[in-house]
C-alpha cells in the first residue's frame, strides 16, 4: 500500500496539465498521510453520462481534453491504466479533469521486455492485451480505454458488456461490438482504429489528434476573467510565496503579473503578441487563453495565460507552461512575451519577494545558520517591513 501511495505522489508531481487534477501538497503524521488537491466541484463525468448519451459536440470536447491530458502523461512516461468516466471529473466550467492515478505506472515499472505485466483496471475498459497477461504497452492500453470512453459518451452505454465476465472478455479480445445507428461515419472510422484488438496496429495518439473528426472545433464561449475571492487573493499574494527558497527563477512553472487595464485590453494585447510570434491562441472558459506553436501535439503547446478579476479595473494574470519544451517556453517568455507586455503590466508578482528571500538565504549561508534559524530570520524581516 505504501509503495502505491509513493508511486501516486511521484506520478502526480510529474503531470501538471490543465486537464489533470493537481496535487498541491502532501503532509503526513505518524499515522496518516494527507493529500492537498485541487477541488473539482462538478462531480464525475459518469454522473452526466448516466442520464443518457451526450451530444456529439459535447462528447468531442471531453474527448479532446481527455486525449490532451493522457498524451501529456505518456510524454512524461506515465500510463494511467484505469481510465473510465468515474475517474474523470468536471470543474465548475465544465472542463474535464483526469483523476485517480493509484494504478498508474511509470516507465521504470516495465520489465526487460519493455512491457508492463500487472493486470489492473476496470474490466469493461481494459484492452485485450491486458486481459491476455502476456505483457502490454501501458500507453497503447490507455488509448483503448479512451476509445471505450468515447463510445460511452456518444452511446450512453458500454460497447462490451455481458453478465458473464469471461464472455465479456471474449468480446473484448475480438473487438466484437456494434455501432448505434446515430454514430456518424467519421466517428465509426475513428473508433474502429482505436478499438483495434491488435496493439501494434492500433491508432497512435498523434494520429488521433490529426483525425478530422477530432480536430473539429467545438463552439467556444468568449473568454471572460474568473473572479477571485479573498482566499484566492491571499494564495496568489507574493508575500505568501516561498517558492523562491526552493525553486530557481528560470525553473518556475508559472509567472504572475497584475494589471490595471480592463480584461479586453489584456486579451487584445495577448492576441497581438501571439500573432507577432505566429502562435495560435485559443480562448477557453473563465478567462483561460492557450498559446500553441505551429507543431501539433505535445511539442506544439507553449503555455496558458489565465486572467483573474480582482476588481473590474484590476486583474491578476497567471502565465504557465502547459506542455511542450521547457527551454523553448522559458526563452519565448523571457525574450518575447515579457518585454511585449510592459505597457499593460502594473507589477510582476514575486520578484521583490524573491530577491528578499535570496538575500536571506545568502545571509544564512554566510553566518552558517541552521535552516530553522534562516526561516526565523526571514519571518523577522517580513515583520519589520510590514
Amino acid at each position: 500500500m505504501m509503495e502505491q501511495i509513493k508511486r501516486e505522489i511521484s506520478v502526480m508531481r510529474l503531470v501538471r496539465h490543465p486537464n489533470i487534477v493537481e496535487l498541491y501538497e502532501v503532509m503526513a503524521t505518524k499515522t496518516k498521510i494527507y493529500f492537498v488537491m485541487e477541488y473539482i466541484k462538478g462531480g464525475e463525468l459518469f454522473n452526466k453520462v448516466a442520464k443518457g448519451k451526450l451530444k456529439e459536440d459535447v462528447a468531442r470536447k471531453y474527448f479532446q481534453q481527455l486525449i490532451s491530458a493522457v498524451d501529456y502523461c505518456h510524454s512524461r512516461g506515465v500510463s494511467h491504466r484505469d481510465l473510465k468516466p468515474e475517474n474523470l471529473l468536471l470543474d465548475e466550467n465544465g472542463n474535464l479533469k483526469v483523476s485517480d492515478f493509484g494504478l498508474s505506472a511509470l516507465a521504470e515499472c516495465k520489465r526487460q521486455d519493455g512491457l508492463l505485466h500487472t493486470t489492473c483496471g476496470t474490466p469493461a475498459y481494459v484492452a485485450p492485451e491486458v486481459i491476455n497477461r502476456k505483457g502490454y504497452d501501458g500507453s497503447k492500453a490507455d488509448i483503448w480505454s479512451c476509445g471505450v470512453i468515447l463510445y460511452v459518451l456518444l452511446a450512453g452505454y458500454l460497447p462490451f458488456h455481458d453478465t458473464n465476465l469471461m464472455e465479456m472478455y471474449r468480446k473484448i479480445g475480438k473487438a466484437e461490438f456494434k455501432f448505434p445507428n446515430w454514430f456518424a461515419p467519421e466517428v465509426r472510422k475513428l473508433l474502429s482504429k482505436i478499438l483495434d484488438p491488435n496493439p501494434s496496429s492500433r491508432i497512435s495518439m498523434a494520429k488521433i489528434m490529426e483525425n478530422s473528426w477530432f480536430v473539429r472545433e467545438s463552439k467556444q464561449e468568449l473568454a471572460k476573467p474568473c473572479n477571485l475571492n479573498a482566499f484566492d487573493i491571499i494564495s496568489y499574494s507574493a508575500g505568501f510565496d516561498l517558492s523562491g527558497l526552493f525553486e530557481e527563477k528560470e525553473k518556475k512553472k508559472e509567472v504572475r503579473f497584475t494589471s490595471n487595464k480592463p480584461s479586453v485590453i489584456i486579451i487584445s494585447k495577448l492576441e497581438d503578441i501571439a500573432n507577432r510570434l505566429k502562435l495560435k491562441i485559443k480562448k477557453k472558459d473563465a478567462g483561460l487563453l492557450k498559446f500553441e506553436g505551429s507543431k501539433e501535439g505535445r511539442k506544439g503547446a507553449l503555455g496558458d495565460a489565465e486572467i483573474f478579476e480582482i476588481t473590474p479595473c484590476f486583474h491578476l494574470v497567471e502565465m504557465k507552461k502547459s506542455s511542450g519544451d521547457t527551454l523553448e517556453y522559458q526563452t519565448v517568455l523571457k525574450q518575447e512575451i515579457r518585454p511585449a507586455l510592459k505597457d499593460i503590466v502594473w507589477t510582476w508578482q514575486g520578484e521583490q519577494q524573491q530577491h528578499q528571500q535570496q538575500q536571506i538565504l545568502k545571509q544564512g549561508e554566510q553566518q552558517e545558520l541552521q535552516p530553522s534559524q534562516a526561516y526565523a530570520l526571514e519571518a523577522a524581516s517580513s515583520h519589520n517591513t510590514t
